[in-house]
């Protein structure tokens, strides 16, 4: 999967003329609708199936700080998939290659009543092609 670039804007900044903490976790989530629109499977068309995908974990890393206006490169690997959960793995890096930080999200998949669904039987084209993508961490 090609990695989602997000450019650094000057609103993300904080009075340190660095990236607000909290800015990586929506660049997190602008990977993630990224990858899965790679994959063929945006969260537009699972909304129009009627899915929804709450996320319901975080771990997160700070390695140093992104800055205004860099091209901040972003690759998300899929790590494990279970019944009911995905979980990726987010590794954001500056325009000199450094790991400014890395993270990981787990998500689940819902319908719109919050029905947790078991992809395999409910969407199991979707379960194929993120199958197909899963890399366990080392």
């Amino acid at each position: 999967m090609q990695p989602y670039h997000h450019t650094v804007q000057y609103y993300e900044t904080d009075q340190m003329g660095i990236v607000h903490h909290s800015n990586y976790i929506r660049w997190m989530e602008e990977a993630r609708v990224d990858y899965l629109a790679q994959l063929g499977w945006g969260l537009d068309k699972l909304e129009a199936l009627g899915v929804v995908s709450p996320i319901t974990a975080l771990d997160v890393r700070y390695k140093r700080s992104a800055l205004f206006p860099q091209v901040i490169a972003i690759q998300v690997t899929l790590t494990r998939l279970t019944g009911v959960r995905l979980h990726l793995h987010y590794v954001m890096k500056n325009p000199q290659g450094e790991v400014v930080f890395e993270g990981n999200s787990e998500h689940c998949f819902q319908d719109r009543s919050g029905r947790i669904l078991r992809l395999k039987k409910h969407l199991p084209g979707f379960a194929q092609a993120l199958q197909e993508q899963v890399v366990p961490e080392p």
